[in-house]
């Protein structure tokens, strides 16, 4: 198992259980099926990753998050997210931004056939599509007002770099941080270096909300 499977795999196996519980996960209504809560972009991408096997989606409650944070970037804003996956994450930052068309969105995945999936969907033409590992390849792509880092680098590895391309007043969402989700000590440990290093930064103000897989808001100070 790859790092970055480690690293979300504590995720379906708590709905699994509050599930067979009868109860919800944090967030999720009662009594409504998920399905109709999803747009039909998040439903085809979902089916994608039912029909390869990828495992690695963001949480419905972190999506339903970037999409309310994609709606709010400013007038020719940029939103860069690091691990595309089959492209979950990517429909609801889409979703959020509707019909405008003076957003960017970069996406950066690192596992090509993986990424080929992703690119299958029809996605408009201001979403743009990058190769590579996101600790290396986020330091060339300029500036952004959101950032959803969802693969180790950039994440787990080189946050800084995450950080630096962050304007002032931008966003940051880092989810999978609840710790209890996590049987790899390793893990554990990485992601209390990074919960660290978020908190610890004189440059950013940090919440964590206690929903979804455990997610840290981050913005970045103006100077």
């Amino acid at each position: 198992m790859t790092l970055r499977q480690v690293c979300c795999a504590g995720s379906s196996s708590s709905h699994s259980q509050a599930r067979n519980a009868g109860l919800a996960p944090a967030g999720q209504n009662v009594g409504v099926n998920a399905s109709q809560e999803r747009p039909a972009a998040v439903l085809a991408a979902h089916e994608r990753a039912e029909e390869t096997g990828f495992q690695l989606a963001c949480d419905d409650e972190v999506g339903r998050l970037l999409a309310v944070l994609s709606a709010a970037v400013p007038e020719r804003g940029r939103i860069l997210e690091i691990g595309t996956g089959v492209g979950v994450g990517l429909a609801w930052l889409v979703h959020g931004l509707g019909e405008r068309q003076d957003v960017e969105v970069v996406t950066v995945e690192l596992d090509d056939e993986v990424q080929r999936v992703a690119r299958s969907a029809p996605w408009p033409s201001w979403v743009r599509f990058e190769s590579g590992d996101g600790a290396e390849v986020a330091g060339g792509l300029g500036q952004f007002d959101l950032i959803f880092p969802d693969a180790p680098g950039g994440k787990l590895v080189k946050l800084g770099r995450t950080i630096a391309a962050l304007k002032p007043g931008g966003i940051l969402v880092v989810d999978d941080m609840e710790l209890a989700r996590h049987e790899d000590e390793q893990l554990r440990e990485a992601l209390t270096v990074v919960r660290q290093r978020l908190v610890d930064n004189r440059e950013l103000i940090c919440a964590e909300l206690g929903f979804g897989s455990g997610v840290i808001v981050v913005v970045k100070r103006r100077a």
